[in-house]
């Protein structure tokens, strides 16, 4: 079986032929981090920043992200997710933001599970952008990845 290549013979990127590779249940899990000041994770808490509930938004949207990753990222195939799982969670410090990304495919899903989590994060980062001028995000990481 030929080794599947990104550049062409003109030097050029395209997409990975994945035509003749099986069908596999893919999973991904990714996480990462946003650090907030004690006051805004207090508002959070209390459901009192202006733009609304920033958990459940940013769980929201990091779905809906997840589901658009093959537009956002050029080389990306579109893959017929099964499942996408995002959670937002308040700590001492911030938010983890955690997501799981299933399809049935021939390739894997771990861009859309990473994609989910910056789009989570990045929600929260604009929800709270007025009240917070010193966040940070951060650690973005692939926890699993399996076929």
């Amino acid at each position: 079986m030929e080794k599947f290549s990104h550049i062409d013979d003109k030097g050029k990127a395209n997409m990975v032929d994945v035509g003749e590779k099986p069908d596999q249940i893919r999973i991904a899990r990714a996480e990462g981090k946003i650090k907030l000041n004690p006051e805004t994770i207090q508002l959070i808490r209390e459901n009192e920043i202006q733009k609304g509930d920033v958990l459940t938004v940013a769980e929201i949207a990091g779905i809906q992200g997840g589901k658009k990753t093959s537009e956002l990222i050029p080389l990306c195939h579109p893959l017929q997710i099964t499942k996408m799982e995002v959670r937002a969670e308040l700590t001492d410090d911030g938010v983890v933001v955690t997501s799981l990304a299933k399809c049935l495919g021939k390739t894997g899903i771990e861009m859309e599970a990473l994609t989910a989590v910056n789009i989570a994060l990045l929600t929260i980062y604009d929800m709270c952008k007025a009240v917070d001028k010193n966040m940070e995000i951060g650690e973005i990481k692939l926890i699993e990845k399996t076929k």
